[in-house]
């Protein structure tokens, strides 16, 4: 019998050489979907064993890069029909008015989960796509894509983020082009009602925001409650997965922090971070034995004003994935 190995390694190393380049958009296609980096990581992975599987039969009517993402694209959409939505807490009810009751988690809920920039990050070398991709992954706005019915976020993240064209989303749907249309209005308009507006956060390259970020981590490092109240907008935003209570207003967010937390100086540690195109800070807590370990990562929507909006995320399993210690 013939050997036809030497083939299947050429086939192999062939779809690897063609296929590897589009790893990193698929996966923030997948993160946009779904609302988490876990599941991301694993759907980009069952993308690409699908995609292996039938490469053979790969008929090229279409680019690689469509037929990835058509692939991809019909993952998440399993996904989401088995596991729902990930909301945050302000998009599931209104704000608590007792920062001095004990929060009580809910581990049931699949949370939102933040996502490194260095996973995210576009190509470094084009300005224009830096800013599209860092705006098009804000906590903010992948929030609001939960809100969407899933077709209905496919085609706005296909036609508004990554600039497809209608007759190219209906091909991947196996729709019209009509269809398409009539989703990415009702898209549009729907997340009209839930995103924030962008022209209010400060880019991460404003030189203010460096003070201010010093600022804020020394504050926590110092138990300086004083300081951070300075720092905060009085209409400030303090949400915490997996606790489904959350506080608007400077002095409520304040008062939780000194009733939940009640910090003494030494206490905590803060390493910066990025996540979403936003500054971000793994925050490590000191136990009984004087270690600081990782607690909780905080992510920050910052304009001119100060700090707007933090996310506070309990899940200590996101530390590696954005390359923090799992203690100090």
């Amino acid at each position: 019998m013939p050997n036809t190995m030497p083939n299947t390694i050429d086939t192999d190393r062939d779809f690897q050489s063609l296929a590897d380049p589009y790893r990193r958009e698929l996966l923030a296609h997948c993160y946009r979907m779904l609302g988490s980096i876990h599941d991301a990581e694993d759907l980009v992975q069952e993308t690409y064993l699908r995609a292996w599987r039938s490469y053979g039969g790969f008929e090229g009517r279409s680019s690689l890069r469509t037929w990835l993402y058509r692939i991809a694209t019909n993952v998440c959409l399993t996904a989401i029909d088995q596991r729902g939505n990930r909301p945050m807490p302000s998009g599931l009810g209104a704000p608590s008015e007792e920062p001095e009751r004990p929060v009580v988690a809910s581990d049931e809920v699949p949370w939102l989960e933040p996502a490194p920039d260095t996973v995210l990050g576009a190509d470094a070398a084009d300005p224009a796509t830096i800013v599209t991709a860092r705006e098009s992954t804000r906590l903010a706005f992948v929030a609001a894509l939960q809100h969407l019915p899933a077709k209905q976020r496919v085609v706005l993240i296909l036609r508004d983020v990554l600039k497809w064209r209608a007759a190219e989303v209906a091909e991947l749907l196996d729709t019209s082009t009509a269809a398409v249309n009539s989703a990415l209005q009702r898209a549009r308009a729907q997340l009209e009602e839930n995103a924030p507006l962008r022209d209010e956060l400060v880019e991460p390259t404003d030189p203010g925001q460096r003070d201010l970020l010093e600022r804020y981590a020394k504050a926590f490092e110092t138990a300086d409650i004083a300081s951070l109240i300075e720092l905060f907008k009085q209409d400030v935003v303090w949400e915490m997965p997996p606790f489904p209570q959350w506080f608007v207003g400077a002095d409520r967010v304040v008062r939780l922090i000194l009733a939940q937390c009640g910090p003494t100086p030494g206490d905590i540690r803060m390493v910066p971070a990025a996540a979403n195109g936003q500054p971000a800070f793994g925050l490590y807590m000191r136990d009984a034995a004087g270690v600081h370990r990782a607690y909780q990562l905080q992510v920050l929507s910052i304009t001119g004003d100060g700090v707007a909006h933090v996310s506070v995320f309990f899940d200590t399993t996101l530390f590696p994935v954005f390359g923090l210690a799992e203690s100090l």
